[in-house]
């Protein structure tokens, strides 16, 4: 996908680990809650309807694939979810991407929201490659 790149705000927070048709697959550095970010690798694209419709009839589809994937790792993780948390913001990285969070009831911040909070707890060298190898199987 010509010309794309990944805004640099997502090097600090998150690692790359797949790429799925439309998007890269990043895993969100913070092992308090299973969290994919999905990143369309479409130069440009800052909003949904920068996509073309079939694009965001992909989105959708990846989209509910990366849930799936978030259920699996909080099954793995003994932490079942109760709730996905699927949101595009943008309000500090335009770049279009969208989070999916698993989200248990038990969390620590729920009902809050999870975007934008302080004590972000990022995984360790081991629990991290086992959460990107159970992503890359």
């Amino acid at each position: 996908m010509s010309g794309f790149s990944v805004d640099p705000a997502f090097e600090g927070g998150s690692i790359p680990v797949a790429d799925w048709p439309l998007c890269q697959v990043r895993l969100q550095d913070d092992a308090r809650f299973p969290w994919l970010i999905l990143i369309p690798r479409v130069a440009g694209a800052v909003e949904l309807d920068d996509l073309s419709a079939a694009d965001r009839a992909r989105l959708m589809e990846e989209i509910a694939r990366a849930g799936n994937c978030v259920r699996a790792l909080g099954e793995a993780a003994g932490r079942p979810v109760d709730k996905l948390n699927v949101a595009a913001l943008g309000n500090v990285t335009a770049q279009l991407h969208v989070h999916v969070v698993g989200r248990r009831r038990d969390d620590g911040l729920w009902p809050d929201p999870v975007w934008g909070r302080d004590g972000a707890r990022p995984y360790d060298a081991a629990a991290r490659a086992a959460v990107v190898a159970r992503l890359t199987d």
